[in-house]
């Protein structure tokens, strides 16, 4: 593509910082970056023609994790770095509050709910170790995080119990990206879509990037495309897909908050009347190990037969939407924030948190340099 002298002159030339993705972590990293260096020319470098890995796709949890996540945390993480993840979450989604305003990503506090299956035992394990996970968490929060409650929702073939966690939210993502791309707009931040980057290599104050519609030269170059890192050599960050479907509006609806189940492998949710409902991933995990976004016959047909059997047994429901976002996960789950190389950096590995996390990452990916 051959490009005028305006287009390069604005553009292309004397570019102080690239980023690459311009999801919540990148539009973050933009934002902060303007505040520390507010003569400095900034562009954004998105594949899409809309955020592409999950910041528009995801299920808008503002979570920390549910019980049983945490306890089997606590299999591969000592106390205190569950301690540290659940700090992060926290300020992470304290810092999206406080950077776009509750009004404008819709924040509810309707609380998180736990549902376990008759088959696997997980409500036991989950009461046993239940006040375990609130004594390491109270000093966080100054009282117990999670308790149990009857289940009043109409919910089939699952315990009658459920564990609730009143400190669980819900935003409206798109929303929440809206405001995000307004905020980095009115700072005279760039953004430039449908650009991918195939290629980069550097020299001593620089960076020289190849993508499929051209080419410049940025002073630093921050990647911050989490599900898509691998395409960029960052090999401890592997693709996750995530695919959910929504129903059309349902009359006199009753559930109201975020869902879990299955260890937080299948979730659900409240949002305009619907119930948006994803996950499934754990049955064919090295299938979606995968950037297509694409859906599967067998994880759609298993989330449709949940919703059948135990979220919505006794209301007829009508699928309007399917979809698909790309998660970046790893061995570990704290996020990769980290220089590369003299010039390079990357802020990655979100871990399915990207709404608590994202904007955290941003920040310190920005504090990097």
């Amino acid at each position: 593509m051959m490009f005028s002298y305006w287009e390069i002159k604005s553009w292309l030339t004397n570019v102080d910082f690239t980023i690459v993705g311009s999801g919540i972590v990148g539009l973050n990293c933009a934002l902060h970056l303007q505040e520390r260096y507010p003569k400095a020319k900034i562009l954004v470098l998105e594949r899409g023609v809309l955020p592409q890995g999950a910041s528009t796709k995801n299920a808008g949890f503002a979570c920390f994790g549910s019980l049983s996540e945490l306890i089997n945390d606590l299999k591969t993480h000592t106390e205190v770095e569950v301690v540290q993840l659940v700090t992060q979450r926290l300020e992470g989604l304290q810092l999206l509050r406080n950077t776009l305003g509750d009004t404008n990503i819709n924040y509810q506090q309707f609380g998180g709910y736990e549902l376990f299956s008759k088959a696997d035992g997980l409500l036991e394990q989950c009461q046993a170790k239940n006040k375990q996970i609130n004594q390491i968490l109270k000093p966080l929060f100054n009282q117990n995080v999670f308790n149990f409650k009857s289940n009043q929702f109409g919910f089939k073939t699952i315990e009658d119990i459920l564990s609730f966690n009143q400190f669980e939210g819900q935003i409206d993502t798109g929303m929440m990206m809206e405001a995000l791309l307004k905020k980095v707009l009115q700072n005279d931040i760039k953004i430039l879509n449908n650009v991918t980057v195939e290629r980069f290599s550097e020299a001593s104050n620089s960076v020289h990037i190849k993508t499929n519609a051209f080419e410049l030269v940025t002073s630093k170059l921050l990647i911050a495309t989490n599900g898509f890192a691998s395409s960029l050599h960052i090999s401890e960050v592997k693709p996750a897909r995530a695919q959910v479907l929504i129903t059309k509006p349902i009359n006199n609806l009753h559930i109201k908050g975020t869902f879990h189940l299955d260890e937080g492998y299948y979730y659900f949710r409240n949002i305009d009347d619907r119930i948006l409902f994803g996950g499934g991933r754990n049955l064919d995990f090295k299938g979606e190990e995968t950037t297509a976004f694409e859906q599967t016959a067998r994880i759609q047909d298993k989330l449709e037969a949940l919703l059948k059997t135990t979220i919505l047994p006794n209301t007829p429901f009508e699928i309007e939407h399917r979809w698909s976002g790309i998660m970046g996960v790893g061995d570990q789950k704290k996020p990769i924030v980290k220089q590369l190389s003299n010039n390079v950096y990357c802020g990655v590995r979100l871990g399915g948190m990207g709404v608590a996390i994202g904007s955290l990452v941003g920040k310190e990916l920005a504090n990097l340099l």
